[in-house]
């Protein structure tokens, strides 16, 4: 699966595919909240930067930057949301 093609998965086949991936999913469909209860057991690097990326959506800068350390990543501000998705995204399906 590609990233454009999670954008419009159904959830069963985000689900079939990883907790990381299912995050993503429920974060490009609105679903913070979901996105955001998944991200927060996935206890990796890459758990931290898909949990960034939900506090970058949210509009919590300090609590994303956080979160980007933990992950050992960059920052990235809100201009960058969709791209940074994206970014995530292909290092979770490839």
């Amino acid at each position: 699966m590609t990233p454009v093609e999670l954008k419009t998965a159904s959830q069963s086949a985000a689900e079939a595919i990883s907790p990381e991936a299912l995050a993503l999913w429920h974060a490009k469909q609105g679903n913070w909240e979901a996105a955001h209860n998944i991200a927060q057991d996935i206890h990796t690097k890459m758990g931290s930067w898909i949990h960034a990326l939900l506090h970058v959506i949210e509009g919590d800068q300090w609590n994303a930057d956080y979160w980007f350390a933990k992950a050992g990543r960059s920052s990235h501000g809100p201009k960058e949301i969709d791209k940074l998705w994206d970014e995530i995204a292909g290092v979770v399906l490839s």
